[in-house]
Parts: C-alpha cells; structure tokens; sequence
C-alpha cells in the first residue's frame, strides 16, 4: 500500500513509519527537514509546507497522490512566544490543508492523531473515556495560555475531521507514550530526568501510560478497523507517577523516590516557573504552571473502546519501559 505521513520525524511518527515499512508499505512522508529518527529509512521525503494555501494544498496533493491511506501525525505542544500561532497552523491550518488535498486526488480514508488532552479523566477506580465530559476552562485555563490553546486547536482539529464529509476519517488519542525514538524527548524527558542522579521526589497523581510499538499499530489499526468519525483513546496502564518512576528506577539501576511532592510545593513551583517564563520565555518555555500542576492529579483514562473495536495490545508498560531505557541508553541520552 502507498501511504503518507504527516510528523514522521516525531516520536510517535517515527514507530509509525517504520511499522509502515516492515509491513512492505510504500511510505511518503511531508517534512520540514529530514532528522535523526528517520535517517537511513526507505521514505519519499517531500518538503511541502502543511498549510491550506492553494501552493501548499496543490503540493500536498501531488504527494498524496496514489495513495491509499493518510496518517495526520504532525502535531505540537509549545509554550514559547508565537507558540499559540504555530500550534493552529499545524493542527488546524496544517490539516485543513490536507483535506483540501485528499479532496483533489480522491483519497478514501484518514487517520488524524489528536491528543489525550482531549478527553474526559477520573481516579483510578472510574477512568475517563472518549464520551468523559471535560471542563476545558477548570482542567486547562483560560483561552490565551498556552495549554488551553493546545486543547483548543486539537479539538477543532477533531471536529473539523469528523465533519469533512467528503473524507472518511477516524481520530486517534494517545496519551503517555513511552518507547523507542523519542528523539526530542518528549515523554521519555521524565526518564533521562532519573537518569542524571537520584530524585527523591514523585509527583502525586498518575497517567494513562501505553507502549510505543502498540501506539504506532494502532493509527495502522484505526485504519483497518476504526468507526468513521469515531475517536479511540490510545493508552493501557493506569499508574501513578510514584509507580512508573519505580519501574523506570529499577531499568535505569537507580533508587525509586520515595516522597510525594505535596500540592502547595507544587504551587510554588508553578509560580516560580511562571515568573520565570516571563522574564524569558525562550529559556523556560517548559515550566508551564498547569503542566507541572495537572502531575498531582488522578488524570486516568481507558482504551477499552481501541481494544474492543480495533484490536490494539496492551504491552506490559516494564516492557516498555525497558524499551525506552535501552534507546536512550545507546543514543547518548544517558549513560
């Protein structure tokens, strides 16, 4: 089959193309500029910009052309200064421009990747789902921080998918990922974070955590199997970060920690990381108050509607972990 992807030299997009290709698949992928994750792989690179210009939609079309399947991988958090602005381009702009494209070449289906942040969470014992309702305003904050904009613009990218009646399409929610080719990192930070000398120090709530070989078959999946219209939460294990910093301890041959943060040095570090953002946005561009805030709350979700309908496993999240040490391990990460 001829496929394109979208985010190829990202985390996510990196399992996927090669998952792609191991099953004989002939992948396009529109880039920026080639990088790291996917040096040395048999790909059609095209530098065409995702936008929804006519030049750009008619270069997205000629790259699309013949193929089959779409996978809208692309896709951003940032909270650095202009960092709202990209984040529409990609996720709504970006993908309006494809569906333009998919439209002048006859494509039948695609996958579009959104984000957990999404969907609906509860405590352990009554995880969210794709149906949970979210209070955007309480969870994220007011429209204008960064965050917020990142939920808004993959929201809009969800709905505009599921109403582009000429293109059949199925939307895709991963959460906590962790494995292989998390070349930024992203995830994977938290792991060589433990790395470097001992952490004492747990956040005190948990995530949805899932392997990133299963996230990756999973586009593949929603494209086989998926609902038109229908999103499929992808996740597998509910743990807290106390248990996930456990398992990733003992891979890396460190000491757990042992202390949960408690709320108000959270707070405090919100704030501090606030004011620093402020003085300069660049250098601190991660220290996003909410962020570190949304770790100390029971954020889980379930992947049961992924499992009953399109058959994605659910490797054991040691396996992943372990995964992911032995990457960062023999690309320099850590030592």
């Amino acid at each position: 089959m001829k496929v394109l992807v979208t985010g190829a030299t990202g985390f996510i997009g990196a399992n996927l193309v090669r998952q792609l290709l191991a099953r004989g698949d002939e992948v396009h992928c529109v880039i920026r500029k080639p990088r790291k994750a996917i040096e040395g792989l048999d790909l059609h690179l095209h530098k065409v910009p995702l936008a929804d210009d006519p030049e750009s939609v008619e270069g997205l079309a000629r790259a699309m052309d013949g193929c089959e399947a779409v996978y809208h991988v692309a896709g951003l958090f940032d909270p650095s200064p202009g960092g709202i602005a990209r984040m529409r381009a990609v996720h709504v702009f970006g993908l309006r421009g494809l569906l333009r494209a998919a439209d002048k070449v006859g494509i039948r289906r695609m996958v579009v990747c959104s984000s957990s942040i999404t969907v609906g969470f509860g405590p352990r014992t009554a995880p969210g789902d794709e149906d949970t309702p979210l209070d955007a305003e309480r969870v994220y904050g007011p429209h204008g921080t960064a965050l917020r904009a990142y939920h808004d613009t993959k929201v809009q990218a969800e709905r505009m998918a599921a109403g582009w009646g000429s293109v059949d399409t199925v939307v895709v929610n991963p959460d906590y990922i962790v494995g292989a080719w998390d070349v930024k990192p992203t995830s994977g930070q938290l792991i060589v974070a433990m790395s470097k000398g001992p952490v004492p120090f747990h956040p005190a709530g948990g995530k949805c955590f899932m392997d990133a070989d299963d996230c990756a078959l999973g586009h593949i999946l929603a494209f086989e199997r998926g609902t038109s219209g229908r999103r499929y939460l992808l996740g597998a294990h509910n743990l807290s970060y106390a248990e996930f910093m456990g398992l990733a301890a003992r891979a890396l041959g460190k000491s757990p920690p042992r202390f949960p943060v408690p709320d108000r040095l959270m707070r405090l570090a919100g704030r501090v990381g606030g004011a620093l953002h402020a003085q300069n946005p660049h250098r601190f561009a991660g220290l996003d108050p909410r962020v570190l805030l949304a770790m100390q709350e029971e954020r889980y979700r379930t992947a049961q509607r992924a499992v009953d309908e399109l058959g994605v496993p659910q490797t054991s999240i040691e396996v992943s972990v372990d995964k992911a040490v032995r990457w960062f391990r023999e690309h320099g990460y850590i030592a």
